[in-house]
């Protein structure tokens, strides 16, 4: 498995965890820290300290797992201990965890005395595939994701496959959400290889060929001013019901669980406005259908999630704006969605 190189930094793939150990030697850090959560302090921190036994100290700063931590109060309990550790201009933030995890990291290294360097090593699929790659930082503020955060780029990022073996299959498959999404933007073969494949847990080709279409996308368009839109297919809807779900369940939806009904009514929209085909739309509801379980979209819910799409950071002049597809493996960016629109599109998904 070749190594990606992104915009300015590399993406690892194999014997990732001693490329992080040549990587701490070569950048000379004044000091090392590594964020984790109470997972990832378990379950996987202890292959990270196993590479270094005996030759690197690193303090460790842990924060509660979930998205409900992503906010500037957890992000100023980082700074604080940063603060603590008498972390310098020249010390290295290390990102070990999912995508609340290397989202927040990133953003409290990327602000903190104006910015120090971080890597990745995400361990879930969804922070592999999507939350590691790219350059965005971020944290929630009034239960709307991501609204506050930097384009700050990693100086690298470690993939490896020995954490997946440590989640859940509910945990895989929220990962598995955004690796559909990257077929049915950009490459249809993959989109065929996936829904033919056993997606328990992915193979390493088919992370590798997901990362690969992120990190194409990235180059091309670093700010989000063009073809980077791409990747928010199935996220107006998607954020809108996961951000309604975390506050109102008590077993919310995972990010992927979200994305994928997401994914379906953005598909419907994209038979009525941009012309998907019916055989094309059929197919991709009955595949992720037959991965995700049914969700109940009560139609009570139907303006209190147009509300929160409202709020969405992709919004244009106060109107609500989708990417949606022209066909498997090919995009619409900035498509403005009326509120009956997007209505009527979780009542289609409610009557699936």
């Amino acid at each position: 498995m070749k190594t990606i190189q992104s915009d300015n930094y590399p993406i690892y793939f194999e014997d990732s965890i001693a490329e992080l150990e040549k990587f701490v030697k070569a950048g000379n850090y004044s000091r090392s820290f590594i964020l984790t959560d109470e997972h990832t302090s378990i379950d996987c921190l202890p292959l990270i300290q196993a590479q270094f036994a005996g030759h690197e100290n690193f303090d460790i700063i842990e924060v509660n797992s979930g998205e409900e931590s992503k906010t500037i109060d957890f992000c100023i309990g980082i700074w604080k201990m940063l603060i603590d550790f008498e972390a310098d201009r020249k010390s290295l933030l290390i990102n070990l965890g999912g995508g609340v995890i290397t989202d927040m990291g990133g953003f409290a290294a990327s602000t903190f005395k104006r910015g120090i360097d971080f890597v990745h090593v995400p361990t879930t699929l969804l922070s592999q595939v999507d939350a590691s790659v790219g350059g965005k930082t971020g944290i929630d503020m009034d239960n709307i994701k991501n609204i506050i955060g930097t384009f700050t780029q990693p100086k690298a990022v470690f993939i490896a496959d020995e954490f997946l073996k440590t989640l859940p299959a509910r945990q895989i498959l929220s990962g598995t959400a955004e690796m559909l999404k990257h077929g049915l933007i950009k490459d249809a073969a993959y989109w065929a290889a996936l829904k033919n494949s056993d997606l328990s847990i992915p193979s390493a080709e088919l992370i590798y060929r997901s990362v690969e279409i992120k990190n194409e996308v990235v180059i091309e368009d670093p700010k989000e001013n063009g073809i980077r839109k791409a990747l928010n297919f199935g996220h107006t809807i998607g954020h809108a019901v996961e951000t309604n779900s975390l506050i109102n369940d008590k077993d919310p939806l995972t990010h992927g669980e979200a994305i994928a009904l997401g994914m379906i009514c953005e598909a419907y929209l994209s038979h009525k406005k941009t012309g998907l085909s019916s055989d094309h739309l059929t197919e991709i509801v009955t595949v992720i259908n037959s991965l995700y379980p049914k969700y109940n979209l009560a139609a009570a819910n139907y303006e209190t999630l147009c509300a929160i799409m409202l709020k969405d950071k992709k919004n244009q002049n106060g109107k609500i704006n989708c990417t949606l597809l022209t066909s498997i493996g090919q995009c619409s960016l900035d498509n403005i969605c009326t509120d009956a629109e997007l209505c009527e599109s979780l009542a289609w998904y409610a009557a699936l």
